[in-house]
């Protein structure tokens, strides 16, 4: 499964769009989660790279599923944010135009599924939290790595956890949007 976001950036009811050089229709700023990376880091990290912007995540709208698909994310995560920072300049490499629509104005040559995402976006949809959570999980190990170090270990399953894993912190976690 490939995790990608999308960023509806808003400015006095009007929202960022990005003109895709590919096949030249517009969409909201966006793109694939990097490994190591959280979602709201890769949200801020596509819109600063396609638009020049700095953001500050401002709201969860939505998670939008799309199982079928190969050639793109199955899954977006779409976060509404506001500009701190940084000029409005489309990424030449990936970007033909960049620009705030209000939402009478919005281009018909949009990126499937764009349309409702900021639909949902203006009529403040969504509103939960993101958290980064930081648990002591070994990446490199697959799950069967770990099961068979469990029964090596004759410890029982609890037991294993609490010595290889500890208890979670929530203090460790990090807030990234919402309350």
């Amino acid at each position: 499964m490939k995790v990608g976001v999308n960023v509806a950036v808003i400015d006095n009811g009007r929202v960022l769009l990005t003109k895709r050089k590919d096949f030249e229709v517009w969409c909201l700023p966006g793109g694939h989660v990097e490994a190591e990376e959280s979602v709201a880091q890769a949200a801020v990290r596509e819109t600063v790279e396609e638009t020049g912007l700095e953001v500050r995540l401002t709201r969860l709208v939505g998670i939008y599923s799309i199982p079928p698909t190969k050639a793109w994310c199955n899954l977006i995560i779409l976060f509404t944010a506001e500009s701190i920072g940084g000029t409005l300049k489309a990424e030449e490499s990936e970007v033909l135009e960049a620009g705030y629509f209000y939402p009478d104005e919005i281009p018909e040559n949009l990126l499937w599924g764009h349309r409702q995402r900021i639909r949902d976006a203006l009529n403040r949809y969504g509103g939960g939290v993101v958290r980064l959570q930081n648990v002591p999980f070994d990446q490199v190990m697959s799950r069967q790595a770990l099961y068979a170090l469990r029964e090596e270990s004759g410890l029982s399953g609890q037991e294993f956890y609490g010595q290889y894993f500890g208890w979670a912190d929530p203090a460790s976690d990090r807030l990234e949007t919402g309350k």
